[in-house]
């Protein structure tokens, strides 16, 4: 796990811009790793959707989460960033969430400064803490990962939907002081805005990139010129495979049979069939060997 919290402190020092599909399961993770990104992030909202069918509004529990990102990390070698949510209560769950995150494989946890029950920060009734709290909850976060759980903090503020651009602007300086190492302004609302927070502070950015969101989708190049760091794409993959799900759906429905399938050659070796059987091939006949050698 070290390894992992290390290989993404390297990428953040690193001079080019992180492009981070994101995650929901294993086989999402798989497929980010096996397409040559650098790292991901175990989506909340994606996860609420992919495990319970449910919306991102603060239903799906601490030890679910914990569950999905065990099977997440231990699929993949790049470094992977959890959404860690409000930290599920006060400062002291904030520094167990940041444990066991750190505990499951990931290198990275988000902690955020919404009100209980969260929910997505492109959708509407979202409200935050207020400033104190939130302070309170990176510093925790923070305080554990400097007492042993080395991990990388996210900090988010959705403040700019509840109290404007220039609290949220002060939050993220403010966490950006108390050490977070990469920090969030969810849902700028304009290129203006994205502008005003990469000015903020120097410590590392990340950008959301949601379709139909409220920021504008713009090009990892632009991106980079403002000064963010990271580009998180975290429902293009969910989207892509809902929608593909349903075009197949309707297709069957309609007495045919879909035609945009993988090769089930092709499926087989995505799922790791062919690495297991690699593996298994190594075993079979080692008693044999064990005899022949007279051991």
């Amino acid at each position: 796990m070290a390894n992992q919290v290390e290989k993404l402190r390297q990428l953040l020092a690193g001079p080019e811009l992180l492009p981070m599909p994101c995650c929901f399961d294993g086989l999402s993770a798989g497929l980010i790793e096996a397409a040559g990104f650098p790292l991901t992030f175990m989506s909340g909202f994606a996860v609420a959707a992919a495990r319970l069918g449910l919306p991102d509004t603060g239903l799906i529990s601490y030890g679910e989460m914990i569950d999905q990102g065990l099977a997440i990390c231990s699929r993949v070698q790049i470094p992977v960033i959890g959404d860690g949510d409000t930290g599920y209560g006060n400062a002291m769950n904030v520094k167990r969430t940041v444990r066991g995150y750190r505990q499951a494989g990931f290198a990275g946890v988000m902690i955020e400064d919404q009100a209980a029950p969260k929910r997505c920060g492109h959708t509407a009734g979202k409200q935050v803490v207020g400033r104190d709290e939130a302070l309170a909850r990176i510093r925790a976060a923070v305080d554990a990962r400097d007492e042993g759980d080395d991990i990388i903090i996210l900090a988010r503020t959705d403040a700019r939907a509840t109290h404007g651009l220039d609290e949220a602007l002060r939050r993220v300086e403010a966490f950006a002081e108390i050490g977070a190492d990469i920090v969030f302004l969810e849902a700028p609302q304009s290129e203006e805005e994205m502008r005003a927070f990469c000015a903020a502070t120097p410590v590392p950015k990340l950008a959301n990139m949601l379709e139909q969101g409220q920021t504008p989708i713009l090009p990892p190049a632009t991106l980079a010129a403002m000064g963010y760091k990271i580009a998180a794409y975290p429902l293009t993959l969910l989207s892509c495979a809902a929608r593909a799900m349903q075009e197949a759906l309707a297709t069957l429905a309609a007495g045919n049979h879909p035609e945009r399938l993988l090769d089930f050659r092709e499926l087989r070796q995505v799922v790791g069939f062919d690495e297991y059987h690699r593996e298994e091939t190594r075993y079979a006949g080692a008693g044999d060997n064990h005899r022949r050698e007279g051991k």
